[in-house]
């Protein structure tokens, strides 16, 4: 470097320069946060504290009356699963005092006030008790005892519905603490379904199956559980004001309590919803390899059949058709093997070939057992027309005997009524024939009546039988033709 030059030196706009957007970048995040802290802010409309415990207190309370809603909304929450109505369910969710001592428990934890505590303990324990009995009760009465699938999908809860309750009893704690209450608190009743596992644990009992009770009283474990958590959490970013007279130690205790009981609580969901994610994506892998490689050109895959429960994985098809090869199917179980997703799955093939014996009698119960709704619709798309066709040939013929019929009369019937009213009649005979005009040669029905007298009838005798007749008969065009012996 030469001596006369001066080493580069930022000028002061240069340096202002560079500062810019580091100061515009700041001020940018400083101001977004002043407005996410101004919009989520949960103080703006919170109800006093005080206003707010008076008010979960409230809901703690159970008897008399509450008893009595309780009894009905689980008789009613009974009843839809029973018939497999989700609008019941719904209906006995919304109507169900459940939800106070659940969120009392919360609070309680939240504000350490263990006399709430206790009474929201105390009255959740009898709440369970009353609700299991009652729907014991009903579903050893009642004559419908087939799992709907409404009652089938509370005997097996996941992480996801840890998830449900956790963020519905947020909703429902922060629309609690507010000073205009809304109907958020029934909808966490409806969204974290508190009714139906109860309901589902009675079934379980009076139908001796204890998985069914077993997870789904698990099921309301979890939701009372994370519920109550999620009281406790908004109860404390609140500052709700605690009991002061709480020793430490306890307070300590009770915090290591809770925390054993959610980890003790969420550890099964998550097994459970692992396997039941490796169950589903073992069923879509095995459902597309069919879909791709079980295409043959005289056979044809009827039926399906993928079993996934635990380490047995099995993949089961029917063929009808001409027989396909050894090597063929040895190929699609190496196909299988080099599937990550299926390598541990065995495949099964069954194969009904059309001969002069027919099918043979395994292919024929596998077919009995998995021809199910969608090989019938199937069968009813294709045959639509024809059905269709043979329905309105079946309308036809109604039509015809209907109106074939109603020309029949009642002539043994008519001719007793007669012989009671007109002593002097001998034969008579009834009929209805159509009766063609030559000069429009238009065809018309009459019905024609014969008479024979044994004298002559006077004419008021004969007006009165005719009228008579025609209202027997109800026949406008009525001939009547009398003899006299």
């Amino acid at each position: 470097m030469n001596q006369d030059e001066k080493p580069a030196v930022d000028s002061p706009s240069d340096e202002m320069k560079k500062s810019e957007p580091r100061i515009n970048l700041r001020r940018i995040i400083k101001e977004l946060a002043v407005f996410l802290r101004h919009r989520l802010s949960l103080e703006d409309d919170n109800a006093d504290p005080a206003d707010t415990i008076e008010y979960i207190k409230k809901g703690v309370e159970f008897k008399g009356t509450n008893i009595w809603i309780l009894i009905f909304a689980i008789l009613i929450a009974s009843i839809g699963l029973n018939m497999n109505s989700a609008a019941v369910i719904i209906g006995a969710m919304l109507i169900s005092p459940l939800m106070g001592p659940i969120m009392g428990l919360g609070m309680g934890v939240g504000t350490n006030d263990f006399a709430l505590i206790k009474k929201a303990a105390k009255n959740l324990g009898i709440m369970v008790g009353i609700s299991v009995i009652t729907s014991t009760i009903y579903f050893f009465l009642t004559p419908l005892s087939d799992a709907q699938s409404e009652l089938l999908a509370r005997t097996t809860p996941t992480i996801w519905d840890v998830m449900i309750a956790l963020f519905g009893g947020l909703a429902g704690i922060v629309a609690g603490s507010r000073r205009e209450k809304s109907n958020a608190i029934p909808g966490v009743a409806i969204a974290t379904a508190l009714m139906p596992p109860l309901c589902t644990a009675g079934y379980g009992i009076a139908t001796g199956n204890l998985a069914y009770f077993a997870g789904a009283f698990y099921l309301f474990t979890i939701n009372s559980v994370f519920i109550s958590l999620s009281t406790i959490i908004i109860v404390r970013f609140l500052r709700y004001p605690t009991k002061s007279f709480v020793d430490t130690i306890r307070e300590k205790r009770v915090k290591r309590w809770i925390a054993i009981i959610v980890v003790l609580v969420t550890l099964p969901s998550f097994w459970i919803a692992f396997n039941l994610v490796k169950k589903s994506v073992f069923e879509r892998e095995a459902a597309i390899f069919i879909t791709e490689n079980c295409v043959f050109d005289n056979a044809q895959v009827i039926s399906k059949n993928i079993t996934s429960d635990g380490e047995i994985k099995r993949i089961e098809l029917a063929l009808i058709g001409q027989p396909i090869p050894e090597e063929t199917i040895n190929l699609l179980k190496n196909k299988i093997k080099q599937n990550t997703r299926l390598q541990d799955a065995e495949l099964i093939i069954r194969q009904g070939a059309i001969g002069e014996k027919g099918l043979d009698m395994e292919t024929v119960q596998l077919m009995n057992q998995n021809m199910k709704s969608g090989i019938i619709e199937d069968l009813y798309k294709r045959n639509e027309e024809v059905l269709q066709s043979k329905d309105e040939q079946i309308r036809i013929l109604e039509n015809e005997i209907y109106r074939f019929r109603s020309r029949e009369l009642p002539v043994t019937d008519i001719s007793a009524e007669l012989k009671a009213q007109h002593e002097g009649i001998q034969e008579f005979t009834l009929m209805r024939n159509p009766v063609v005009s030559m000069d429009s040669l238009r065809v018309d029905t009459i019905t024609f009546a014969y008479v024979q007298f044994k004298k002559r009838p006077s004419q008021s005798e004969k007006e009165r039988l005719e009228n008579w007749l025609k209202a027997r008969t109800k026949s406008e065009k009525l001939k009547l033709v009398i003899q006299v012996n």
